[in-house]
This record gives C-alpha cells, sequence and structure tokens, in this order.
C-alpha cells in the first residue's frame, strides 16, 4: 500500500519503472528521469520522433524513387514503395541496404492489396536526425547499385510478375538437393 501511495506522489517513480523494463541499466533509469517530467517527457520524445520521421520522409522523397504511403500523424514511421517496380522489388532493395547495417522490413499488403509491396520505417526514441541522414544516403548508395544490376523481375503473359531465377541459382539448388538424395541412399539394408 505504501508503495501505491509513493507512485500516486510521485509519477516520476512510475516512468523509472517503465524504463527499467526497458533497459535496467541504473544510469539510463536515471538519464531518463533527469529529462522526463510527467507534463512534458513524453510529449517531448514524440515530437522528436515525428521531427525525425518528417526529416527521413523529406530525404526519401528527394531520392525521386519511392512513393510515401505513411501519413504525417500518428505513428512515428516512414512506409514507402518504389514508384518503377518493374526492374527490381523492395525486396531487393531491403536485402541490399542489409550490407549496410540496416534492418528494413519489405512485405506485401493484406489481402484485396497483394500487389503493393512497401518497405517500412519506424523511428524510435534513439533514432536521431543523423541516423536518418546517414539511412536516405545508403539508400542513394543501394539505388545506385540495384539501377546497374540486371532485373531479376519477370512479368508474365498474364500480367503476374514473378522473381527471376539466375543460372547459378539454379544450380546451387540442384547440386544441394543431389547431395542430399546421395547421402539418404543406403546399402540395400533397411
Amino acid at each position: 500500500m505504501r508503495q501505491l501511495r509513493a507512485f500516486r506522489r510521485s509519477p516520476h517513480l512510475v516512468l523509472a519503472v517503465l524504463h527499467a523494463k526497458i533497459n535496467p541499466n541504473p544510469a539510463y533509469i536515471v538519464s531518463k528521469l533527469e529529462c522526463i517530467s510527467p507534463e512534458q517527457g513524453y510529449k517531448n520524445i514524440m515530437e522528436n520522433c515525428m521531427e525525425n520521421t518528417k526529416a527521413l520522409k523529406a530525404g526519401i522523397e528527394q531520392t525521386g524513387k519511392f512513393d510515401i504511403l505513411s501519413k504525417d500523424i500518428g505513428v512515428p514511421l516512414v512506409a514507402f514503395t518504389l514508384k518503377d517496380s518493374s526492374k527490381h522489388s523492395v525486396f531487393e532493395i531491403a536485402e541490399s541496404i542489409r550490407r549496410f547495417g540496416w534492418i528494413i522490413p519489405a512485405y506485401t499488403m493484406p489481402a484485396d492489396a497483394e500487389h503493393i509491396a512497401v518497405l517500412r520505417v519506424v523511428i524510435r526514441e534513439d533514432f536521431s536526425r543523423s541516423l536518418a541522414e546517414r539511412l536516405v544516403s545508403d539508400l542513394k548508395k543501394v539505388l545506385v547499385e540495384t539501377e546497374g544490376l540486371p532485373s531479376r523481375i519477370a512479368a508474365t503473359d498474364d500480367g503476374v510478375v514473378a522473381r527471376k531465377k539466375s543460372v547459378t541459382e539454379i544450380e546451387q539448388v540442384t547440386t544441394y538437393w543431389k547431395a542430399l538424395v546421395d547421402r539418404k541412399r543406403t546399402s540395400g539394408v533397411c
């Protein structure tokens, strides 16, 4: 009961408990208590996240290769798709950007919108303006690289888009399965 009264008198303790569940490091908790007051703390954090979201969105739009699908209100995230996905897909972009240390999920939309594939970046509290600028810079590098690569997408006569498989990829899969089958063969004894 005493603890409950302490929480009522000091909302800072509630925030400390919440942050302790995220990161139990005492220095982290103390730093959060210093910068978060009940009145302004989370408001300042969310405003900062939204500013970084707008900066990232502006940088991505500036490349001229992406359409932004997310709105400026609500959750601080940027969802975007390629303007021209006839040669390359967002899945290739997501795969290529991993070399720079970024993990950007690419996925298709749910039922009745499966034809739309997006990349999504969620802006967290520790995502700074400089990180947003670095992400845009790395995205530009990936775009230049993918433009130089042959298309991995082939359109069929009925308009269905399928991923092209390279000859080496097919050979690697075939070799793997042959080796697997050879290991499973027995000498006639069950």
